[in-house]
């Protein structure tokens, strides 16, 4: 193996503290070529499907990335926009309110930087940008805030794999789930309340996750667990009682059982039980993106309408919302505790200087 060197290191460049933030990822544009590369990336991936690889990828190439890739186009189209694909766009957005929280925040320099699992920009490309601004510390953020298997670790398995061809790792951290952080939390149920302000409060609210494959629960996976925990604690925040919400999972692939009960299925029998108006809300996204303003505020919207239902609304993710860049700077904060450059200043140019004087001394280029 070829370990990735540091040829430009300068020993009269100041440290800085890097902050990988990491989302699911995205087409490059929303065309079949694009969409086909992307899907054949995120469903060869063996944390989101767990079968045989043997049994897995002939039909993943033969069947699946024959027939979906042009659908999921279409999806894609609907949705993009001026600036390309909107959880890219959100996700730029993000960093760049963290980095300038953080940097007013934190004593020393600190570097935020954005990854996507399945894409570009991609985990490798994020972390080499970070290795060029010198950050000897990376907090990696993967902003999912129920931890899965199919998320979350996966996001380890990219950072790990890449950093284990690095000559010179940096130290690392990692931000497996904040589910219940109070902050977390607060801002989910002040967008609700934010949305009622505006559209009035529905006769029912339903929190509606992305979906993973039932067995994955039974194997120890929390996810469901912490999807739970989320919504009650966002209810309790809104006073709401059980019988005017439920909890729902969408996005299911394929023929086996996913986490119940369905989004689609769940709408569709409220709008031909009489409920007359609805909310939705996607938590466990922290961007809009296809599965939320596609899926959820058009098909799903089709679907109860389409049943009887009356008032569908969506009310968006915390995308780049002040509360939620708040949250995440404050997360980044928790987490570095004990890092040089939450507490102390870089050193000036002085110290810089002297420190490049005493490695040309003994030999370094630079």
């Amino acid at each position: 193996m070829t370990f990735v060197s540091t040829p430009d290191f300068r020993h009269d460049a100041p440290e800085c503290l890097g902050v990988l933030l990491v989302n699911v990822g995205t087409p490059d544009a929303p065309t079949v070529p694009a969409v086909r590369r992307f899907l054949a990336e995120f469903l060869a991936d063996p944390r989101v499907v767990e079968l045989p690889r043997v049994l897995w990828l002939p039909f993943l190439y033969a069947v699946t990335l024959r027939v979906r890739p042009r659908r999921s186009a279409k999806a894609y189209q609907a949705v993009w926009g001026e600036d390309g694909s909107p959880l890219l766009s959100i996700a730029r957005r993000q960093a760049a309110d963290v980095q300038t929280r953080l940097s007013e925040r934190f004593a020393g320099p600190v570097k935020v930087a954005v990854g996507m699992r399945y894409g570009s920009p991609s985990v490798a490309a994020a972390l080499a940008e970070l290795r060029r601004a010198n950050a000897r510390r990376i907090l990696v953020f993967p902003l999912y805030p129920q931890y899965s298997g199919s998320t979350t670790a996966s996001v380890f398995d990219a950072v790990t794999r890449e950093l284990s061809r690095w000559r010179w790792l940096p130290e690392l951290r990692f931000v497996n789930q904040y589910h219940d952080d109070p902050a977390y939390i607060d801002a989910v149920a002040e967008s609700i309340r934010a949305h009622w302000t505006t559209h009035g409060e529905p006769e029912r609210l339903i929190f509606s996750f992305h979906g993973i494959p039932k067995d994955y629960f039974e194997k120890g996976d929390p996810y469901f667990c912490q999807c739970q925990k989320t919504a009650r604690l966002v209810t309790d925040r809104l006073r709401l009682p059980i019988e005017r919400w439920a909890l729902t999972f969408q996005s299911r692939i394929g023929s086996k059982e996913w986490l119940k009960p369905y989004t689609d299925e769940t709408l569709k029998a409220w709008g031909a039980q009489g409920v007359r108006s609805v909310q939705v809300l996607s938590p466990g996204f922290s961007a809009d993106c296809l599965e939320t303003i596609e899926e959820i505020d058009e098909e799903n919207r089709g679907y109860f309408l389409g049943a009887g239902g009356e008032q569908f609304s969506y009310i968006r993710c915390l995308n780049d919302a002040p509360a939620h860049i708040a949250m995440l700077a404050g997360l980044v904060e928790r987490h570095s505790a004990g890092w040089p450059e939450v507490t102390q200043a870089a050193a000036d140019a002085a110290e810089l200087s002297s420190r490049r004087e005493r490695a040309v001394a003994l030999g370094a280029s630079a």
